[in-house]
């Protein structure tokens, strides 16, 4: 008992959200239900880490707003994620917390707080890019005799000249890419508008034999993890993150550019210049 309370787990209410609130009423997109995923997951692992409580034994009353707000902070000041990305965190959690607040109203005190939470202003952002010699060593960073390696440089290069999102590339199947004549790679962008993007001939070349390496069916995700799962967000930010620092060896010009994914995409008329 907790403020003559009784305990309620959250784990029922979770499973709800997801199988309920997200893909019955709301029809959420794929990315969005993966980007809410890794939000929760991410959480619990720190509640985990925090409390040493299992995810299946935690309360409403273990996720209060000083608890939340820590969270983000963790996630500013130890995963170094930007702004927009922790703003995008709290969205989704507060999404869960007003679908909780039907199911749990006597929670209801601590869930308005945890609402009442606000998104964390951010200055005017400088758009970043990269010239022509530093896409030059970025795609040359990764290294080409280990299996992560070559997906890695296909991925990122495929990112910088087809303009793709974060979300997009992650989403991608192996089907969704067609080479030969008409060569294109097809995604599901915001609003869940379907694009198709041209491919250049280098990327052609280089997906080719990623394809072909890769042998996976139609419906497998075109940049596995080693176990086969979808790569998420995060661990694609870190694999640039981790490319850039060792292109920065050869290309002291990266050394004032924070590179994350979107950067990629900012760079796509510099590598389209390139294959021209």
């Amino acid at each position: 008992m907790v403020g003559g309370t009784a305990m309620t787990l959250i784990a029922a209410t979770v499973q709800a959200f997801f199988t309920d609130r997200l893909v019955q009423q709301r029809q959420a997109s794929p990315q969005t239900i993966a980007s809410y995923r890794d939000t929760l997951r991410l959480l619990l692992t720190f509640m985990h880490q925090r409390t040493g409580q299992m995810p299946d034994r935690l309360d409403w009353d273990d996720l209060d707003a000083t608890t939340i707000s820590a969270f983000l902070n963790h996630l500013e000041d130890e995963r170094r994620n930007s702004t927009r990305t922790r703003n995008l965190r709290l969205t989704a959690i507060r999404s869960l917390f007003s679908y909780a607040a039907l199911r749990h109203p006597e929670h209801a005190l601590l869930i308005q707080r945890v609402l009442a939470i606000p998104p964390k202003r951010s200055g005017k952002r400088i758009v970043t890019f990269l010239t022509a010699t530093e896409v030059d060593a970025l795609l040359a960073a990764p290294d080409q005799a280990r299996w992560e390696g070559r997906r890695d440089r296909a991925l990122m290069l495929l990112a910088i000249q087809a303009g793709l999102r974060v979300s997009e590339l992650t989403s991608l199947n192996c089907s969704d890419v067609t080479l030969g004549a008409g060569a294109s790679v097809r995604c599901e962008g915001k609003g869940r508008k379907q694009r198709a993007v041209p491919l250049t001939s280098p990327v052609q070349t280089l997906l080719r034999a990623w394809l072909r390496e890769r042998a996976g069916h139609p419906g497998d995700p075109l940049f596995p993890t080693r176990t086969g799962r979808r790569l998420s967000r995060d661990a694609v930010a870190l694999r640039v993150s981790t490319h850039a620092t060792t292109a920065a060896q050869q290309c002291p010009s990266l050394l004032g550019k924070r590179i994350h994914p979107h950067v990629l995409r900012h760079s796509c008329v510099i590598c389209t210049a390139l294959a021209a």
